[in-house]
């Protein structure tokens, strides 16, 4: 079974390229003859200079090294001198000719990447002209004139829209008025209607959101003519774009009061923890004009935290703001996101004002947690006090034949600037969830809030912002491009690993039967990639629970002395940690690439990298075994980005959180040192071609090596010598996979 796994794994980390044609030609052998016989033939008495010899490879061997070359692009020494015996060439002559191959294949993958960007770039380039022009056609439906609302900011459009509702409310009134004083009121309506029209017109251009619903009322709470939108709005020319403004400015002031009150609207959740929790019948009592009841069969969360971390307000803004650099940093909770629509440009040099549309779906790292999708509109605004506030609210009334299964209630969070480039976040997590989801394993974990709560975002960030800290001095100043290398492999690692851990359903993996209903497998085909090898990927995951603490579980995993206890590629082989980088205060936030000598076969020498990190929400071990070739030649200022890399790992949290009532009413909850929940997932190379069949085989082959590992972890642990490297408190041995 072994040597099974080993043989997957090591073929999935060789970078199978397309052949590449040779470039040397007969002409320039004669060119440099002639040129020769010139200078001969000007200068007879300069003795003869010795003719240059010409090794030509014939088709024969080129075309066996070129078939060698789809197998395996870097062959060691010994591949090399059996390959040249072989051919009857000398061993110099194999070496020249696999470097130059390899750079003919990176120079062709790159021309082709440049002709796909050229090509994508072009295409941008029209689009925008035809936006521009599209623009400066656009005309305002109610004036005539030119529209200007895709230049103008936020409070700007706030205006137009509150002249518009001032115009629509006096001509409201007047007639009105004119019911019951007749010509009087007719005359003063005229004299208020001439005034009226030598007023600037605000009005909002035309949006795609189509026409307004007739539950414009009942979404804000209120009977279809109260104070959130008048009655006028279903005339406006786009009516659902005013609705999304409206409803962000409700919502901006529900969270920055959110932010700043406390009891009785927050419980303290636990005092070790710092996370509070919601008050909902204190709520619905401060809010009840707000954003409507609770759904029917929908529970709330609504949780509250803070941290002060290393980064100031703007950096900050940036990375919500910007939806790649939001899903990468946020990427063990954020699987896919998408921004639909930016309806606010805000003010010119920062994110003031900023409104835009979007779509997300948020994860556990578990196959056994569903995923929850959400349709939301998010805008930030600066306060005069130089603090930022960034909410996010839920947009499926608006949108027609919306699918979510998470509402977002106003959610966000308020950053103040602190001294010497420091930040208070404090982040509020308030949604409303089907309540007849099944969690399985994962229940009382997510009921905690700790699944999808403020707790396990501002953690995400926090680390976020130390791995920063801590590494960018380290690759920038002290330790060269080696160091930043590792640290730029890791990143792409660890983001690879976390889109094929949870229940997502990723455009880039498609899911295929399980063998059970606790495993669930994916498949992927690689091509053309760079950073994965050629073929045909599985991808399986499934968690299991062990009756020991997450930390020790996690000490296990991450450190390399336990390494050959549960690790196939390094039964019967020398470890050793070759680089080791801190990225946080904890001792577990860290980057290590692990050397795996074999001790019985040399040719299965590789690298090993691996990230650790543990917050107080959960800890993850990822690592990606590596070729010796290409990562030597990488570390020497090669790039990282044509390293082949299939990352496997572990993603563990606390089990059974204890559920206790204060005095005033609510729950907190206190994590106990009950148990672990342990997801695994490995990504495994079962076919080198592209178009290779998946045979029933490879698939059983892969889920009797994820029931190999779950049982050597589960003995492993358990066992009594490594109680005094683990720690005293190992409570069972005991196991059950679910």
């Amino acid at each position: 079974m072994a040597d099974l796994v080993i043989g997957n794994r090591v073929e999935g980390n060789e970078m199978i390229m397309e052949e590449a044609p040779n470039n040397s030609s007969d002409d320039d052998q004669a060119q440099q003859q002639q040129q020769q016989q010139e200078e001969e033939e000007a200068d007879p008495n300069q003795p003869a200079k010795r003719a240059k010899r010409y090794n030509r490879h014939s088709e024969e061997q080129i075309q066996q090294m070129e078939e060698f070359f789809k197998e395996c692009p870097h062959p060691n020494d010994n591949q090399r001198k059996e390959l040249s015996k072989h051919l009857k060439l000398d061993p110099s002559q194999v070496k020249f000719w696999f470097q130059n191959k390899r750079t003919q294949v990176k120079a062709q993958v790159e021309r082709l990447n440049n002709q796909r960007l050229n090509g994508e770039i072009e295409n941008l380039r029209a689009e925008l002209e035809r936006c521009q022009e599209a623009l400066k056609k656009a005309t305002c439906p109610n004036c005539g004139g030119p529209s200007s609302y895709g230049e103008m900011s936020f409070d700007e459009h706030h205006l137009r829209m509150e002249n518009t509702r001032l115009k629509e409310e006096v001509q409201r009134l007047s007639g009105m008025t004119g019911n019951h004083v007749g010509n009087v009121a007719s005359s003063s309506y005229t004299n208020v209607s001439s005034f009226q029209n030598r007023m600037p017109s605000h009005d909002v251009g035309i949006g795609s959101y189509g026409v307004i619903p007739n539950m414009v009322g009942e979404m804000y709470g209120t009977n279809g003519s109260g104070s959130y939108l008048p009655t006028p709005l279903q005339v406006a020319p786009d009516p659902k774009r005013m609705m999304i403004v409206e409803l962000v400015d409700a919502a901006m002031e529900e969270l920055t009061k959110l932010a700043i009150v406390g009891n009785p609207l927050w419980f303290p959740q636990n005092n070790q923890l710092g996370t509070e929790i919601l008050n909902e019948d204190e709520y619905f009592r401060t809010f009840h004009s707000g954003f409507g009841p609770k759904l029917l069969g929908f529970k709330s969360e609504a949780s509250r935290d803070s941290v002060v971390i290393i980064k100031n307000n703007i950096n900050l803004m940036e990375i919500l703001m910007d939806v790649k650099q939001w899903s990468k940093v946020f990427c063990d909770i954020v699987s896919r996101s998408m921004t639909h629509e930016v309806l606010s440009q805000g003010v010119t040099g920062n994110y003031n004002g900023v409104l835009q549309v979007m779509s997300a779906e948020f994860q556990v790292p578990s196959p056994m947690v569903p995923t929850r999708r959400a349709y939301f509109a998010r805008y930030c605004k600066q306060h005069q006090d130089g603090s930022w506030v960034l909410v996010d609210v839920s947009l499926d009334d608006i949108r027609p034949n919306a699918i979510s299964t998470c509402r977002r209630r106003p959610s966000g969070c308020l950053i103040q600037d602190l001294s010497s480039g420091y930040s208070k976040v404090t982040w509020i997590e308030h949604v409303e969830v089907d309540e007849r989801t099944s969690y399985n394993l994962y229940e009382n974990f997510v009921n905690s809030g700790f699944g999808f709560g403020a707790k396990r975002w501002l953690a995400s960030l926090h680390r976020h912002c130390q791995r920063l800290a801590i590494t960018k001095p380290i690759t920038m100043l002290h330790h060269g491009e080696e160091k930043q290398f590792i640290v730029k492999l890791a990143e792409r690692m660890k983001w690879s690993f976390l889109t094929g851990v949870g229940s997502s359903t990723a455009d880039i993996w498609t899911t295929i039967s399980p063998p059970c209903d606790s495993v669930r497998i994916m498949r992927r085909t690689s091509m053309n990639d760079p950073g994965r090898p050629s073929g045909l990927v599985l991808n399986i995951a499934t968690s299991f629970r062990l009756q020991i603490p997450p930390i020790r579980v996690f000490t296990f995993l991450r450190d390399v002395k336990f390494r050959s206890q549960w690790d196939v590629l390094c039964t019967s082989a020398l470890v050793q940690e070759k680089e080791h980088i801190a990225t946080g205060r904890d001792s577990g936030n860290c980057i290590s690439l692990i050397q795996v000598n074999q001790l019985q076969n040399e040719n299965q020498n590789m690298f090993i990298l691996q990230e650790s990190f543990t917050d107080a929400t959960g800890s993850y071990a990822i690592y990606a075994p590596i070729d010796v070739g290409p990562m030597n030649e990488a570390l020497c200022g090669g790039d990282p980005d044509f390293i082949s890399m299939l990352p496997s790992g572990f993603a563990i949290v606390p089990d059974e959180p204890i559920f206790s009532s204060p005095p005033q009413g609510g729950s907190i909850v206190k994590v106990g040192p009950r148990g672990s929940l342990i997801t695994v997932a490995f990504q495994i190379l079962v076919h080198n071609k592209p178009t290779g069949s998946l045979s029933p085989n490879s698939v059983a082959s892969v889920n009797n090596f994820l029931d190999f590992t779950m049982k050597k972890i589960k003995d492993s642990v358990a066992d009594d010598s490594n109680k005094h490297l683990l720690g005293p408190q190992i409570v069972s041995k005991s196991a059950t996979r679910c």
